[in-house]
């Protein structure tokens, strides 16, 4: 009976998430949510019992894609090794563009915009169930790479979310605004990464 409610919750997550994308929060309800994930309308209302509960379950599961766990790991091989900053910060930024290109966060950021304005809980809970670790995540790696000598970044939250724009301003919000990249000159991701990377160590980096 447990893995038949966690293959439902599963399917009803997917086929919310599908039908919120397409035809927006206002354009969804709970019998469309259930033909969609072919269960019974009584199976999604007894799961989460209403629609913003699927919604905000969505954002989760969506968000839960993002291996933040992996973050402290990776930082802690790399001090373990050479404690090279501009190496983690690398492995953080592929980590990052993966999530975008393997997940519909582009859309979902779409779909978060347009719905927010009516409704600010979905903006709100957004940030808090996704944005917020992001940010959290790599202010800790950043408050560990300074109190390890590897950076003189004293202000890790600020930092975070400097380097997030200087990333993010390429790889995310062009799409976001369909901004086609002919457009706006993009250069090649590995350019975009490189030359962040570079801009924060001339700030933030140890120099001998």
């Amino acid at each position: 009976q447990g893995k038949g409610r966690s293959r439902n919750r599963v399917k009803i997550l997917a086929a919310a998430k599908a039908l919120f994308l397409r035809d927006g929060y206002d354009g969804v309800n709970l019998e469309r949510v259930a033909t969609q994930a072919e269960v019974a309308r009584q199976t999604v209302y007894n799961q989460f019992g209403s629609k913003e509960a699927v919604f905000r379950a969505v954002m989760e599961h969506h968000w839960s894609s993002l291996p933040l766990g992996d973050l402290s790991t990776r930082l802690e091989q790399s001090l373990g090794g050479d404690g090279d900053p501009a190496g983690f910060l690398r492995q953080f930024s592929e980590l990052l563009l993966t999530f975008i290109d393997d997940t519909d966060q582009v859309a979902f950021t779409r779909l978060v915009i347009a719905e927010s304005r009516r409704s600010p809980w979905i903006a709100e809970e957004f940030y808090r169930v996704g944005k917020e670790p992001l940010t959290k995540a790599l202010t800790e790696c950043l408050q560990r790479l300074h109190e390890t000598g590897k950076l003189n970044c004293p202000s890790p939250g600020l930092a975070a979310h400097q380097f997030l724009g200087l990333i993010q301003e390429f790889i995310i919000w062009p799409q976001v605004m369909a901004i086609g990249p002919d457009v706006m000159n993009i250069p090649p991701f590995d350019v975009v990464v490189e030359e962040g990377i570079a801009m924060f160590l001339d700030r933030y980096g140890i120099r001998a």
